[in-house]
């Protein structure tokens, strides 16, 4: 890298000038780090052995040598190392050596493989990987690719004749699973399955997912297989647990990281204060969106090549479509360097923008976390994060997409004006001293559980012996269908036996349904999709649709017909909806005392309805006013953690009836926003109630429910940590330097009430009194038990 784009010499442009230079709260020097090298083990093939050495890699990392000779031994391992420390080809000499020995078996197809993603991006990028590497080794390694953007000849060349075959666990659960018959030759040479990027099946679709890998296993040991797994996975909490809760199956880590890494320039940065007022006057930040589109503007300028990461499509578009129109006012050539990348494109549209991203033809590309996972980006400076996105695993997999050559790389996260992000530029420690996240995820969710339940019998009958594998839910859940007619016993065994395909009783994702096509009224073009369980916020009337640089408004939803009709437009506003929830507490299964308030966690309905949007401006947020929306309420069980308070605590806090709802109030919105520190979600992950006078428990009580079916563990983990999660809640109020409240600590961007009413120092009034009556850390097992569920 030339001096120019060294990362201080970069980040020393970005922040010239007083006011640009105050928005850097801090700077975190990665330091280089050198490789330790390792032997080859003895029982990789030759063939493989050189295929390696021809890409200019003669000798391995100690890690991955390690991880070689565990796959070797026949040892389930999951390689949780840090970013572009060749993860890959850990897994991928044992794959290879096996397929190369199958090949020349005398009978039979020989040895398989099985490669799954969470995305179709990582799986094109693997299989292009894959199969340059293996080139030499001819007609012995047959890669392809299945999944949604495969086409039906491309599918059949897959099935008769590939040995490596890369797809992903939705394909799995819906295509090959339940057509395991056609793909029994397949399944019964399988002798690797390899689970990339597996930290990002957290929540319920982890979940789901070791489900999916549990019906693999019960499928290929009927076909008489056993293979080994090989998970990667970026750095996490205990990856040898998080493995083992998703395959299963005992498994070891390998977490030492011997590769080579350049130097990492981590900054931190804040938005200024604008001049405008938001909700009950609250001052108000540029948003992180305008924020990151100036910086990104400013990098393509200097010729520096940047990804932005953006947690929403929506902010994807936006950042591309800002950072377009200020470039096209510097040199007419540069706009066309800049792109949106995000789920929801059509496959020619991805494909086209990743071989534009490798080629360097694009200088910048605003993404979603279809970017994050794993996909070699050869050549990246720079790295933006627009916001925080949700844990330190994701964050660091953020950072790590540039500098992949060994070379340094400037990182930035922008902060949004939120509780959370707030807190983390200015407690820089919560994000560089503290280690990752655990991965939350709760295969026993009876409501993941049981649709899998479904999809196997329908594979084949269940038995008892099948307890062992689906756990201790198993029995309790088999009657369960069996009384609503989904099974049927003969024997011993139980049967699916309705016409319907079992696996189309859920969706793996958890969107809640068939996806909503966003389909332009005047062409009748389908432009895309959107999640069903995304439908009512995101495509509802009058919404603001983005897509590939252009804007379009909704002019109608129908949700029975699953459609969104659209026109182009071009508003200077964007939107966002509002709803309406409430909660009522179906089972307390466990609670603790809190002094005279309690802490419990159990389970849950929680109801809500859109009923309004709001109209913001693009780049400073103003809002402009709202419209009301005719939608449906929808119901939700699930998972939650509660505190009540009695009189006497509110009396000790000087929290009288008057200033109480806002209290709680806003108790509740910082609660939320901070609990992604302490569980791997993200906010949107998660909702709140908060009543003075709850039905249920006849006391006032804030709620904080998972937004998922049956739970996903992130209230769990919050139950259990809740003592560190309500002090950092109180100190992110007490920090803040607003009078009364504003979107930094109390005020929340998704609250249905329009962020009324709100109290800010009740709220740290309120919480001092319940911290005062916690438990110590040591004195009760919920605030530091590990996983499972509580019984």
């Amino acid at each position: 890298m030339a001096n120019t784009h060294h990362p201080q010499t970069v980040l020393g442009r970005l922040a010239a000038g007083a006011d640009r230079a105050a928005r850097v709260t801090h700077t975190e020097h990665v330091p280089p780090r050198p490789g330790r090298h390792a032997d080859w083990p003895a029982r990789i093939r030759a063939e493989v052995v050189e295929c390696v050495r021809l890409t200019g890699i003669d000798r391995l990392w100690e890690h991955q040598a390690q991880v070689a000779s565990l796959a070797l031994d026949g040892t389930s391992t999951v390689v949780s190392t840090g970013t572009a420390s060749g993860k890959s080809l850990a897994y991928l000499i044992p794959t290879l050596s096996a397929l190369v020995e199958g090949a020349e078996a005398p009978n039979g197809r020989g040895a398989t493989a099985l490669y799954l993603a969470p995305t179709k991006a990582l799986a094109a990028d693997q299989r292009r990987k894959a199969a340059a590497l293996a080139t030499p080794l001819g007609d012995a390694v047959r890669a392809a690719v299945h999944d949604g953007d495969t086409g039906p000849e491309e599918r059949e060349w897959a099935r008769l004749y590939a040995n490596y075959l890369l797809t992903n666990p939705d394909m799995l659960h819906r295509g090959i699973l339940p057509q395991h018959s056609r793909w029994s030759s397949f399944l019964r040479a399988l002798r690797y399955v390899v689970v990339d990027e597996c930290h990002t099946y957290r929540g319920v679709f982890g979940s789901h997912v070791a489900q999916v890998l549990r019906r693999l296993r019960r499928l290929c040991a009927r076909y008489g297989a056993d293979p080994v797994f090989l998970l990667a996975s970026a750095t996490s909490a205990d990856p040898a647990e998080a493995a083992g809760r998703l395959t299963g199956l005992p498994v070891t880590a390998v977490t030492e990281d011997a590769s080579p890494r350049g130097e990492l320039l981590f900054a931190l940065w804040e938005p200024p204060l604008t001049e405008l007022s938001g909700e009950r006057g609250a001052p108000v930040r540029r948003t992180a969106t305008a924020e990151t589109a100036e910086l990104l503007t400013d990098l393509a300028v200097q010729g520096v090549r940047t990804v932005a990461f953006v947690r929403s499509r929506r902010g994807a578009e936006l950042i591309s479509l800002i950072a377009q129109d200020r470039l096209a006012q510097v040199d007419r050539s540069l706009p066309r360097r800049v792109a949106a990348y995000r789920g929801g494109y059509l496959p020619e549209e991805r494909r086209a923008l990743e071989r534009a991203l490798h080629s360097g033809e694009l200088l910048g590309l605003a993404a979603t976390n279809a970017l994050e996972l794993g996909v070699d980006v050869a050549g990246l400076d720079a790295v933006l994060i627009t916001g925080y996105p949700g844990t330190r695993a994701s964050l660091w997999q953020q950072a790590g997409r540039a500098g992949r050559t060994g070379e340094g790389a400037l990182a930035v996260l922008v902060a949004r004006d939120d509780p959370l992000d707030t807190y983390l530029v200015h407690h820089p420690e919560a994000v560089f001293s503290h280690p990752v996240e655990s991965t939350v995820l709760d295969p026993d969710n009876p409501y993941v559980l049981a649709p899998h339940l479904c999809a196997a019998a329908a594979e084949s009958p269940l038995t008892e012996r099948d307890a062992e594998l689906f756990g201790a839910e198993f029995s309790d859940l088999v009657a369960q269908l069996e009384q609503r007619r989904l099974l049927r016993r003969r024997g011993t065994s139980w049967y699916w036996t309705r016409r319907e395909r079992a696996a189309d009783l859920t969706d793996i994702r958890g969107s809640g349904g068939s996806p909503v096509q966003v389909v332009e009224s005047g062409t009748g073009r389908v432009l895309g999709t959107v999640d069903a369980g995304a439908a009512h916020t995101t495509v509802h009337a009058g919404a603001v649709h983005l897509h590939q640089g252009r804007t379009y408004v909704v002019r109608s939803l129908d949700l029975d017909e699953s459609v969104a009709l659209v026109e182009e437009s071009s508003p200077p506003w964007t939107t966002m909806a509002r709803d309406t929830t409430s909660v009522s507490v179906l089972e307390t299964e466990k609670e603790i005392p809190w002094g005279r308030g309690r802490l419990h966690f159990g389970s849950v309905e929680v109801t809500h309805q859109v009923v309004s949007y709001l109209r913001r401006k693009l780049v400073t947020g103003e809002v402009l006013g709202e419209t009301k929306l005719d939608l449906p309420a929808r119901t939700l069980r699930t998972r939650a953690v509660w505190w009540t308070v009695t009189e006497d605590q509110l009396d000790a806090a000087a929290v009288g009836p008057e200033i109480l709802p806002g209290a709680l109030h806003a108790a509740e919105h910082a609660s939320i926003g901070l609990l992604p520190l302490f569980a791997t979600c993200d906010r949107w992950d998660i909702g709140g109630v908060s009543v003075p006078l709850h039905p249920d428990t006849l006391l006032p009580t804030v709620f904080v429910y998972d937004g998922h079916p049956g739970g996903a563990g992130f209230a769990e983990r919050a139950f259990r940590t809740a003592r560190a999660w309500l002090t950092a809640t109180r100190e992110a109020i007490a920090s803040c330097e607003c009078d009364a409240g504003c979107p930094s600590c109390i005020q929340s961007p998704k609250c249905g009430n329009g962020n009324e009413p709100l109290h800010k120092e009740g709220a740290l009034r309120l919480l001092r009194e319940l911290l005062a009556g916690a438990p110590s850390p040591d004195s009760t097992s919920p605030q530091n038990a590990g996983g499972g569920r509580p019984r």
